[in-house]
């Protein structure tokens, strides 16, 4: 309790963002307005450990995403125009952001913007238009800006089928300004569903259900409409979330047979799966198939495969949960077939001008015992040649054990390396809620979408007020 590290003594950054006199700086005066005040010696020391703890992990966190950059230099060398190299390199950090760029030189980044800008509306323009607002298409779906309302699980269907209460929840999404609102993952069989809440979209009554949503949707506003397609897979049969203390806790009564690429259950307390046969590979391609197809009677533009998350199709991809020694089990390329097999049977089944997305868990957090970020490129091109449009790139939930590394857009790098590596379109998530971050992710060639959640659950008009916020910022 007498003894005090401070700077390069006590925590390094890697060079790429040049943080190591910063760091010392900052630490002597901490130290200095600790030691400064009433405490004993050794709570002062104390304090300055608790504060700087942080602001070191800030600074580690932004230093390895910089790392990160320059170590792919040749990824977005040969991707990118010299505008869009300079904007990446000098926001690789995730620390200099858009508005950062604005306060430091105003004319650079408008410069910038109306670069983009003529990029995406394919002729020139006068007025500079924010990243975020800059229209993207799909096949023939045309979004009216770059912000997506990620898929939430409501858990409030009753047998299967949304209600009033769904109506009212993606209609005001809906009006709130996004340019595509996801249906929280929507299962294609009663045993596919995690929870007695989860909607379904197995039977025509569903299907009629979710078209009066949609042709809501298309008449008052602007916005495409996406449904997640899933089967819950070792994830099944558990109680809501409101009613589980634990997570992921079996149905004492009521529940159903939970299937999975191998017998392993998801956590020590959850239900043990029954392994898939050929036979329950088949039904459940075809239940696939059978949503896809109902999902176009309904009027939805576009579909996307739920293959993240530890549910059944993410099952078969991670290590974690597929212990199979047969032809789908143990190579990447094995894991990966009966995945495929259903992304090209929907792709085949889903009209040709409308797009098909997945999402995958691009890191399980298990190091070399899980999917790896440099797998997750092999997945998207994979993916990619059979159809798929655009990836939605999450991370983890595949196993308990799992160990991220969390912070402001933290899963970003992952649809990064993705969209320009494997050649895909893609999608960022994960604690992206400020419009700064989805200006910084589009303007920087990360990402060609931003999927939010819960900023969408505090504020349905996120994207309205994000208008209104830009325009003050614009005209300061």
């Amino acid at each position: 309790d007498r003894v005090v590290l401070i700077g390069d003594a006590a925590h390094t950054a890697h060079f790429a963002i040049g943080s190591g006199t910063k760091l010392g700086f900052e630490d002597a005066i901490s130290l200095a307005r600790h030691l400064d005040t009433d405490q004993s010696l050794p709570q002062a020391l104390r304090a300055y450990q608790a504060e700087r703890e942080v602001e070191a992990l800030k600074l580690q966190s932004a230093a390895r995403n910089a790392m990160v950059w320059f170590e792919n230099a040749p990824r977005y060398c040969e991707a990118f125009d010299t505008k869009q190299l300079n904007y990446s390199m000098l926001t690789r950090s995730q620390r200099v952001s858009h508005e950062n760029l604005r306060l430091r030189d105003k004319a650079w980044l408008e410069d910038y913007e109306k670069h983009l800008a003529a990029q995406a509306l394919a002729a020139p323009v006068e007025e500079a238009v924010p990243p975020m607002f800059l229209p993207f298409s799909l096949r023939d779906m045309q979004l009216q800006n770059r912000v997506v309302v990620s898929p939430m699980s409501m858990y409030s269907a009753e047998r299967g089928v949304p209600g009033d209460w769904h109506f009212v929840h993606y209609g005001s999404l809906a009006q709130g300004g996004a340019g595509l609102v996801y249906t929280e993952m929507t299962d294609i069989s009663p045993e596919g569903r995690i929870t007695t809440g989860c909607p379904g979209i197995w039977n025509d009554q569903q299907g009629t259900a979710w078209q009066r949503i949609v042709d809501f949707v298309h008449g008052h506003s602007g916005a495409k409409m996406c449904i997640q397609l899933g089967h819950s897979g070792p994830k099944g049969s558990t109680l809501k979330p409101w009613e589980d203390a634990q997570g992921d806790t079996p149905l004492a009564e009521g529940g159903w047979e939970v299937i999975s690429p191998s017998a392993h259950p998801y956590a020590a307390h959850c239900n043990v799966p029954r392994e898939m046969t050929r036979a329950d590979m088949d039904a459940v391609r075809d239940q696939f198939v059978e949503a896809a197809q109902r999902a176009g009677r309904a009027g939805f533009d576009m579909i996307e495969l739920h293959a993240a998350h530890g549910y059944l199709l993410s099952a078969f991809i991670t290590p974690a949960l597929n212990k199979r020694s047969d032809e789908y089990g143990g190579s990447l390329e094995n894991r990966l077939r009966f995945p495929l097999e259903v992304c090209t049977a929907v792709r085949e089944a889903w009209p040709a001008e409308k797009p098909l997305a997945v999402r995958i868990s691009a890191s399980d957090w298990l190091g070399d015992a899980g999917v790896t970020p440099e797998e997750s490129v092999e997945i998207a091109r994979a993916f990619k040649a059979c159809g798929a449009d655009i990836i939605d790139v999450s991370a983890g939930q595949t196993s308990p054990d799992a160990q991220p590394v969390y912070g402001r857009m933290f899963q970003t790098p992952f649809a990064d390396a993705i969209r320009n590596d494997a050649g895909i379109a893609a999608m960022a998530v994960g604690n992206i809620y400020e419009l700064d971050h989805v200006n910084s992710i589009i303007a920087a060639g990360r990402a060609d979408l931003c999927c939010l959640a819960r900023p969408h659950l505090m504020d349905p008009n996120w994207t309205l007020r994000a208008a209104a916020q830009m325009l003050s910022l614009i005209h300061i």
